[in-house]
């Protein structure tokens, strides 16, 4: 493990004013986004969709790093040249989803697979051009839940994951998702979620120290603080970005390279205003970077104003880029409102 390596990786991808695009959608979830705007799912569908993202110009202003999924770090542009290579000249760091999805414990709860086959698998992403990876553990929200259990074996997997990442030569993002917009549970208030968050952090820190991960090496990709979305009092943005806040700093050691936020729960402009808010209150004192893994808050007004015709895919890509603008400013507390009139 060569860890100044991955301390300078981990660092590119949190560069001042730059986040990551996740674009690791599984070949299910993509045909979905596909679906929402009328087009079939197959391959050339989903390179389109993604080469729309990639070959926006001026990306590399915004975008630190590409999360791809195994098919998408494989694949060609349309121009026959490897996306990873596409990125990669571009300043770009290849990025790879490398958990294998979820499987159900006995009481309901989710743990996340893939494990078994990780290490090679890891080699032959490093192989393709890949310098990070991203797994993903989730945890549902009630009164009762997560188990312990859940909180328990979820930590052990990413630590585990994020050992073999480091020994592979490749940084770790660990994503300790709290669902904050489940389907059947989601009205848990903003006390509930805080609780659930620094309980999971606190898990997968403690999982993180006993398997020896360098932290400098690794990224955290954490959820906000934000109450159920059928919750009866819903939190304001200035309590989603200070409670959030609060959490990160009583939870995160200070080794730790950057916090990549992930977007769920939330609109577009919601994650964006949260992030920057964020920001402002640190003041440029927090001992990490705040920064953006965002998906769907980034590509998502794209793709509806894409909708698979080429005639769109300027306009496209320049909502795509405003998007991208807006969350690179909030990662600099400097964002406003007003920009997204302009």
């Amino acid at each position: 493990m060569n860890t100044s390596e991955l301390a300078k990786i981990a660092s590119k991808l949190v560069a001042k004013g730059k986040g990551i695009l996740a674009a690791d959608e599984s070949t299910s979830t993509a045909g979905k986004r596909l679906e929402s705007i009328g087009l079939e799912n197959n391959e050339k569908n989903r390179r389109d969709m993604r080469e729309m993202f990639f070959t926006s110009k001026d990306v590399e202003e915004f975008i630190s790093g590409v999360i791809l999924y195994d098919e998408t770090l494989r694949q060609n542009s349309s121009h026959d040249v490897p996306f990873s290579s596409m990125l990669t000249e571009k300043g770009i760091i290849p990025g790879i989803k490398v958990d294998e999805g979820l499987e159900e414990t006995s009481n309901g709860e989710k743990v996340t697979k893939g494990l078994e086959n990780l290490s090679p698998r890891l080699e032959e992403y490093y192989n393709l051009g890949a310098r990070f990876a991203k797994w993903r553990a989730v945890y549902s929200i009630t009164d009762t839940l997560p188990s312990e259990n859940c909180y328990a074996e979820n930590a052990k997997r990413l630590a585990k994951y994020a050992k073999l990442c480091q020994e592979a030569g490749i940084v770790p993002i660990v994503e300790p998702e709290v669902l904050m917009d489940d389907a059947n549970r989601n009205t848990h208030s903003l006390e509930r979620a805080d609780e659930v968050v620094r309980t999971a952090h606190t898990h997968l820190f403690n999982a993180l120290k006993e398997e020896g991960v360098y932290l400098e090496g690794l990224l955290l990709k954490p959820s906000m603080v934000i109450a159920g979305k059928n919750a009866e009092v819903q939190a304001t943005e200035d309590q989603v970005a200070s409670w959030t806040y609060k959490a990160l700093l009583d939870t995160v050691p200070e080794e730790v390279a950057g916090v990549v936020f992930l977007s769920g729960g939330q609109s577009d402009e919601q994650a964006t205003i949260h992030l920057d808010k964020m920001n402002k209150i640190a003041a440029g004192n927090n001992p990490w970077a705040l920064t953006f893994s965002y998906g769907r808050a980034l590509q998502g007004a794209a793709l509806s104003t894409w909708k698979g015709q080429q005639i769109n895919l300027a306009t496209a890509q320049s909502v795509f880029m405003h998007r991208a603008k807006c969350n690179s400013l909030a990662a600099k507390g400097e964002y406003s409102k007003e920009l997204e009139a302009a």
